[in-house]
């Protein structure tokens, strides 16, 4: 639904914001009062922006007022969102996928969870994109909406493991992916996030003891094990993104970053649409690789390049170099170590290059933070 479109009866979760809609007079009160506080010059004890766009709630005061106003988990909202970006809206910049903002509010041809949170708010979608207390008020909303589809009463919302179904909704994906996003989350939600969002603000989850109620998808079928890659595991792409065979000698590998999550990468290149995708996947937190195209095919990932390369996406975001820990640098490494011996690829960078370096390419992955000297001493030693 576009921000022109007739707005349909509000749900019953619906919120009106009024952040952003003070009129003039009341602006000039509120920056008198603001000079009043801290005098000419000083500093606010008031938390500042979340996304730079101006006066506004912090992130932190987002994730909970979103989460009382929606009835979810506060921990739960907050470890999705972390999980999609760590706490990162890009400047209200798409995903690969098409996602917005800290909650990755989607809109490709398949999925319209961007237009979802519109019509559940009452926000435009130019506001849900870019405005960070807005994108995360939609996110709770999106994820309200998927408890309620579940029959979820009260009492089960109370409960942090009862969102598990809503929160494999969330991430999109279907079958052993579904499952993976879901598991990342609860892994989070396990383990305590403390992540930093744009200014500098401190956004924690403390840890707990997590049991969380699968349902039906407790029984889904493990993902295979990789035909290329040992350590891998297999979750093939559509054949719409990615050609059988290869039509050149095979005598490079290309490290891109994915621009959005694990499982949501996973996702958009088992999706037609997409008609992009890569040979692997390793995931940020722990370097687990998914195999998605075999060697012998031909991915969609580097144009002029795709005929005689393998192509190793990386879950993050080129900006944030948080996403780049040694437990991913060592797995790719591995990787490409083993790719490289397998195919008689040569161990030096005119044969193992980034996306940006790929000919008739202008991305920039895997872009200033991606530590090459690094890398390249793993992948020799």
């Amino acid at each position: 639904m576009s921000p022109q479109s007739p707005q349909p009866p509000r749900s019953p979760h619906t919120h009106v914001r009024r952040r952003g809609r003070l009129s003039a007079a009341a602006l000039s009160v509120a920056a008198a009062a603001a000079l009043l506080v801290t005098g000419v010059g000083g500093q606010s004890a008031s938390a500042g922006p979340a996304d730079g766009n101006g006066p506004g709630p912090s992130m932190n005061e987002s994730f909970s007022d979103a989460a009382e106003e929606y009835g979810v988990p506060r921990d739960l909202l907050a470890a999705v969102g972390y999980g999609e970006t760590h706490f990162d809206g890009h400047d209200g910049k798409p995903s690969q996928a098409g996602g917005y903002g800290v909650m990755h509010l989607v809109s490709n041809p398949t999925r319209h969870t961007l237009e979802k949170a519109a019509q559940l708010t009452g926000e435009p979608v130019s506001e849900l994109r870019e405005d960070t207390d807005a994108n995360i008020h939609g996110g709770a909303a999106v994820l309200r909406a998927y408890a309620d589809k579940l029959g979820m009463n009260a009492a089960e919302r109370h409960d942090v493991n009862a969102w598990y179904p809503a929160v494999a909704r969330y991430g999109g994906a279907s079958g052993t992916t579904a499952k993976l996003y879901a598991d990342t989350v609860y892994d989070l939600l396990e383990d305590g996030v403390r992540g930093t969002g744009r200014g500098g603000e401190k956004i924690t989850v403390a840890g707990r003891d997590v049991h969380p109620d699968k349902g039906g998808m407790s029984a889904s079928s493990p993902a295979a094990e990789s035909p290329d890659y040992p350590d891998a595991t297999w979750t093939p792409a559509d054949p719409a993104n990615y050609r059988a065979g290869r039509a050149e000698k095979l005598d490079k590998i290309v490290i891109h970053v994915t621009q959005g999550s694990y499982a949501g990468s996973i996702s958009w290149f088992q999706n037609p649409e997409a008609k992009v995708s890569a040979h692997y996947v390793v995931r940020s937190s722990d370097g687990d690789v998914t195999q998605m195209v075999r060697d012998a095919d031909t991915a969609y990932h580097a144009r002029s390049a795709n005929a005689s390369s393998l192509g190793i996406e990386h879950e993050g975001y080129v900006d944030d170099p948080s996403w780049f820990t040694d437990a991913m640098y060592r797995s790719s490494a591995k990787l490409t170590r083993h790719l490289a011996d397998e195919h008689g690829i040569p161990l030096d960078r005119e044969h193992i290059i980034g996306h940006s370096e790929a000919p008739g390419n202008d991305h920039t992955d895997p872009g200033e933070h991606w530590d090459w000297d690094a890398y390249m001493k793993l992948v020799k030693g």
